[in-house]
């Protein structure tokens, strides 16, 4: 039942378990843990660091809870496992029975040790007949990182609802932000007061879902980007899943999550154990400081991708489902004369795929449309410099395909029916190990065969009626394992393959598929002006490195707006930038302009995909100003967006914040952003020769833009040239 190891590092042991404080260090965090009366650890303080000199013992003294009317006569503070044994009044931690009983445990804590700024707990109720062990730590980056383990001690089997691990947040947290969205439009910002409550954020799509709130952050009021601290939370895990922020009558207030377990899915026999998906919390002055633990965190991973983030060339808005050799070989022609590096392959390629309702399964290339196989399009493809690469939808089975024929049984379904069709598709049920080896299998095949260096990873529906296919119970999470496992397997079979998450666009989002993946796939829309919030929000998780961005064609394909080359050039360049776009419909001076912004790109990737990134809090809703400022400081990439016609004619002084105050930079344009530049100059006369300002200066005082029409932009280049 575990869906991850617990931690086995070398640990020292505190076996004076009955009263122990903790303080753990990291990134400019302090968090400090007690276990008193040997309960389960509470939290004294998560936040700001408190330095080497702290006193943990007099912030327990100065944290002690007070004596309230018609309350327990001795109070007691919330775990990170809150209990309802301990008169906590919100949602258990963890929730379960044993045929109706020890559904309150309350656990005695018998060890506590620390590991490499982990503290260890190990915890049981004897009487319940289950054992808890919990691993919570703080990475170097700052972010607290929670798991833990339930044991099933006795000799029946238990029936576990839930395990959620909270962290508490103050008083001054009096809102709160998450995120909701859909197929085209993901992670839309949404905003509320954060009062005596609970506000519960339930994911039961079977992937993280278009609605997923992403990363949940309570802070003090009218927080934003560069301003008011703030604590957040992260629930990693690609299943079912809940986030959630609850304040209670007494005035305590939490944030936690967990996975989303469905009725009966877990139920653990003797010895048998259940981990919890990894939740993480992160704090900061500011969205920003929240943000940038988040990146520093993935960044440090020794798989996160290493090297340059290669240009992509995706045929899906090309050509969609039209696939011919010559008008592909072309098309590769043309990415290569402008800059691509990878070219992919997508959806069309095998048997019977001449639209999205059939095939799903047939992972072989179609004989029909290919009759050499895909080496004609794969060889003409390296032999211009370009990698290769293919979409594929491995855990999908087409109710017209050969292998659903084959094996009808081999879908995920309560038993007694099939959940309804979407796009024509069922979700092949791989908690069968004969379905979970027959995609292996193929995707083996196919990576071996045509060298691939890439997958677009695609998922392009919700787990309904998703139960184990032989005995209908419920199997989302079972099925989150199986996938897991299977992209494991694969990466292990070969390690330089890349792999990119893409769920109906943006719908898996989050750090348990991203410890297996070196992407995501933002939005199935690629119309820039859709994309400045999208990549904006996503920002809040990942960073520029691990989101996919596209140049499409001046048409959107999902709105139907128009942009210019500028625009959607300048949108792309702040992620890992590709071309989805049917280049022989472009002119040449479209090409030019568009190899002249690939080349840029290239120059600028080394230190953006490395950079910190800086989101201004504008006080003209429209106008965005964001950027990335390299990891020395001694260069930054800024951008000033209008995403809609302005309440005054001119955005008047834009501050650009986020860069040491004592550094004097030298400001210029990059092309302009696509305004005329004869205008531009006239009406701003500093962009023709540039600014020299200190960081100081650009934040506090900021520098005049040009009057700028909807969906356009002016990107700004900053390079450091003495000290102030």
């Amino acid at each position: 039942m575990s869906t991850a190891p617990p931690v086995t590092a070398p640990a020292a042991d505190h076996p004076d378990a009955a009263d122990r404080i903790v303080h753990l260090r990291a990134g400019g965090v302090s968090l400090v843990l007690r276990c008193k009366d040997s309960r389960l650890p509470h939290v004294l303080h998560w936040g700001a660091d408190l330095g080497p000199g702290a006193d943990p013992d007099a912030v327990a003294a100065a944290s002690a809870p007070a004596v309230v009317p018609n309350a327990t006569d001795v109070p007691s503070a919330v775990a990170v496992v809150p209990e309802h044994a301990t008169a906590w009044p919100g949602l258990p931690g963890l929730r379960g029975h044993r045929d109706g009983r020890d559904w309150s445990p309350l656990f005695t804590v018998e060890r506590v040790a620390e590991s490499g700024g982990t503290c260890l707990v190990a915890a049981a109720d004897a009487e319940a007949g289950l054992a808890l062990d919990l691993e919570i730590g703080l990475t170097p980056a700052g972010l607290v990182r929670m798991r833990g383990t339930v044991r099933n001690t006795g000799d029946t089997p238990y029936t576990l609802n839930g395990l959620a691990l909270t962290l508490p947040v103050p008083a001054r947290a009096n809102e709160l932000l998450d995120l909701t969205g859909r197929w085209g439009r993901e992670r839309t910002p949404q905003r509320r007061p954060f009062g005596v409550e609970a506000h519960v954020r339930d994911g039961r799509r079977g992937r993280t879902g278009s609605d997923a709130t992403l990363v949940l952050v309570a802070g003090e009021s009218g927080f934003g980007f560069r301003r008011g601290r703030v604590w957040g939370v992260h629930v990693a895990w690609s299943g079912n899943h809940r986030t959630y922020a609850e304040r209670v009558p007494t005035g305590e207030a939490v944030l936690g999550g967990g996975e989303l377990l469905l009725d009966g899915e877990v139920r653990l026999g003797p010895g048998e154990t259940y981990t919890t998906p990894e939740v993480f919390g992160s704090c900061g002055d500011g969205l920003d400081e929240l943000s940038a633990r988040f990146h520093r965190h993935l960044r440090s991973r020794p798989h996160h991708p290493a090297g340059p983030r290669r240009v992509v060339l995706n045929t899906w808005e090309a050509v969609y489902f039209d696939h011919d050799l010559d008008r592909l070989r072309d098309l590769a022609d043309r990415g290569a004369a402008v800059g691509a590096e990878l070219f992919v392959l997508d959806d069309g390629w095998f048997r019977g795929r001449r639209d999205d309702t059939a095939g799903l399964g047939d992972w072989h290339v179609d004989e029909q449309v290919w009759p050499d196989g895909l080496h004609p399009l794969a060889d003409h493809v390296r032999s211009l410099g370009l990698e290769f690469g293919l979409w594929v939808e491995p855990e999908m089975v087409s109710a017209d395909s050969d292998l659903l024929r084959a094996h009808p049984d081999w879908v995920l379904a309560t038993g007694g029916r099939r959940p309804p069709l979407v796009r024509g598709q069922y979700v092949l049920d791989l908690t069968r190990r004969e379905a979970w080896e027959h995609v292996l299998a193929r995707l083996d095949a196919l990576v071996d065969e045509y060298r691939l260096a890439y997958l677009k990873w695609d998922h392009n529906r919700d787990l309904v009626d998703a139960g184990d296919s032989r005995t209908g119970r419920a199997a989302v999470h079972a099925q989150t394992l199986a996938v897991y496992r299977l992209l494991d397997e694969l990466r292990r079979r070969h390690p330089g393959l890349e792999v990119e998450s893409c769920s109906s666009g943006g719908s898996r989002v989050d750090l348990g598929i991203l410890e297996r993946t070196d992407r995501v796939w933002a939005s199935d829309c690629i119309d820039a002006l859709e994309r400045q919030g999208i990549q904006r929000w996503t920002g809040l998780l990942l960073p520029p490195e691990l989101v996919g961005a596209h140049v499409g064609a001046d048409r959107s394909h999902t709105t139907g707006r128009r942009h210019g080359l500028a625009f959607r050039a300048a949108t792309a360049l702040f992620g890992h930038l590709g071309i989805e776009w049917d280049l022989a419909a472009a002119d040449e001076a479209e090409l030019a302009e568009l190899a002249r912004w690939v080349a840029f790109y290239k120059e600028v990737r080394g230190w953006l995909h490395r950079g910190r990134v800086v989101r201004a809090d504008s006080p003209d809703p429209a106008v965005l100003v964001h950027g990335v400022v390299a990891d020395d400081d001694a260069q930054a990439l800024f951008a000033v967006v209008a995403i809609a016609s302005g309440t005054t004619t001119s955005p008047g002084r834009v501050a650009v914040p986020g860069l040491p105050p004592d550094v004097r930079y030298h400001v210029r344009p990059v092309d302009h952003g696509g305004l005329p530049p004869s205008t531009a100059l006239v009406q701003v006369p500093w962009l023709a020769t540039g600014v020299r300002l200190s960081g100081r200066e650009l934040a506090e005082v900021g520098v005049q833009a040009p009057p700028l029409h909807p969906e356009q932009a002016l990107l700004l280049h900053l390079v450091r040239e003495e000290r102030a």
